[in-house]
């Protein structure tokens, strides 16, 4: 019997602030705040996307993820802006030894890494 999967847990020294960066970077709400988890979902009774859920961590990010989101864009432009627009809020840009890729790597202001695709 097969299962499916509910949410994507990430680990947090800030569990809470997490939520908020990413809800506004997805255009996403807060669905949870608690001194335990935070989670963001997408809006809507038909919002298309895997909730994240923010658990906390009593150290800082050591390593790479092994699993990264991918976020997508609809044309180079809107790439772009994207881009643009989490640097703005406090992404940076990362290096995980991608070499020259349509993508841009990213990480979030708690170092998680994730990719801007290019059009698909």
């Amino acid at each position: 019997m097969g299962t499916r999967l509910v949410n994507l847990v990430v680990d947090a020294a800030d569990p809470a602030a997490s939520a908020r960066w990413w809800a506004e970077a997805l255009g996403w709400e807060v669905t949870l705040d608690t001194p335990d988890e935070a989670a963001v979902e997408p809006p809507g009774p038909d919002g298309l996307g895997l909730p994240l859920v923010f658990v906390p961590v009593p150290g800082p990010k050591t390593g790479p993820n092994r699993v990264h989101l991918d976020l997508a864009s609809a044309s180079p432009a809107a790439q772009a802006a994207q881009v643009e627009r989490l640097l703005a809020r406090g992404a940076t840009p990362a290096d995980v030894g991608q070499g020259d890729v349509s993508w841009t790597v990213m990480a979030d202001p708690e170092g998680n890494e994730f990719c801007v695709l290019s059009p698909r």
